[in-house]
């Protein structure tokens, strides 16, 4: 999952958004459940930002979503609970600490403003989304998927008798 994220995140990019990052953190919530999709999309910011140069937002942006992907599902058993977690933590609670994140890092408040990050990522989370939805319809039919669900998600770890 880190090495898919870490190579298709750059390929398909739109100018300030990584929807695939998105497509990513919904599978790895439906998946890997929030820990793991949490760990993942920590990891996979951190080798963004030292081999691609990509600022912070690598972090803000991913780590919030995979985390409420990844409870949302946990809780509602559905991949649209995982879908809109992935849009509360990313696109709206990602965008706004990206703000100070970003003075921070920058040094600068001019031409920043709370609300600068929210359309770009709210864009980026639709459109990963979407994209998660389709690879999910397909993934979870497979034997390979169900099986390693059940390793992260399900057990009696999760309180899920087998």
């Amino acid at each position: 999952m880190i090495a898919l994220d870490v190579v298709l995140s750059p390929l398909m990019r739109i100018e300030g958004m990584a929807p695939m990052s998105s497509v990513m953190n919904i599978i790895a919530g439906v998946l890997l459940g929030p820990l793991y999709g949490t760990l993942m999309a920590l990891i996979c910011g951190l080798i963004r930002m030292l081999l691609l140069g990509i600022p912070p937002l690598a972090l803000t942006g991913a780590v919030f979503g995979a985390f409420l992907a990844g409870v949302f599902y946990k809780f509602g058993r559905n991949m649209y609970w995982s879908m809109a977690g992935e849009i509360i933590g990313t696109g709206i609670i990602g965008s706004l600490l990206s703000y100070p994140v970003m003075v921070w890092f920058t040094g600068s408040q001019q031409s920043l403003y709370w609300f600068i990050y929210t359309p770009r990522f709210v864009g980026a989370t639709l459109i990963g989304s979407v994209m998660a939805f389709l690879v999910l319809v397909k993934l979870k039919e497979t034997s390979t998927f169900k099986r390693t669900q059940k390793l992260f998600i399900g057990g009696p770890l999760h309180g899920i008798k087998s």
